[in-house]
């Protein structure tokens, strides 16, 4: 296996926060470092977001990208079974759903497969 072959989890790139809404998810994921903002938008995808959250069976996935700030913002809704007051899970307010995505999958980032910093 080639070095950017090797899978690379992306809170080794990125931190994130999440929110909600009634049964609406909202994530984001934001780059620790700047160089890594074009990788990342190349693949937190929203259909790689889509994937990753199939088994809540989301009605929508839609990402929102935030240059300025290296960021990015994913909405997701019908992931919450509800909502905080219809929800009969222990996370009601999806909280973990930030922890789930930063476990995702991606490539491993140029810079770092050429082992420059």
């Amino acid at each position: 296996m080639t070095p950017s072959a090797q899978p690379f989890l992306l809170y080794q790139l990125a931190h994130g926060r999440t929110g909600d809404k009634g049964d609406r998810s909202n994530i984001s994921v934001i780059a620790y470092d700047a160089r890594d903002f074009e990788h990342l938008v190349a693949h937190v995808t929203e259909d790689a977001v889509r994937t990753l959250f199939a088994h809540r069976h989301p009605t929508a996935v839609k990402r929102y990208l935030v240059p300025s700030i290296h960021a990015m913002n994913f909405v997701i809704d019908g992931v919450l079974d509800g909502g905080v007051n219809d929800a009969l899970n222990l996370d009601a307010h999806g909280k973990a759903l930030a922890f789930l995505l930063l476990g995702m999958q991606i490539p491993l980032p140029p810079r770092l497969a050429g082992g420059t910093a």
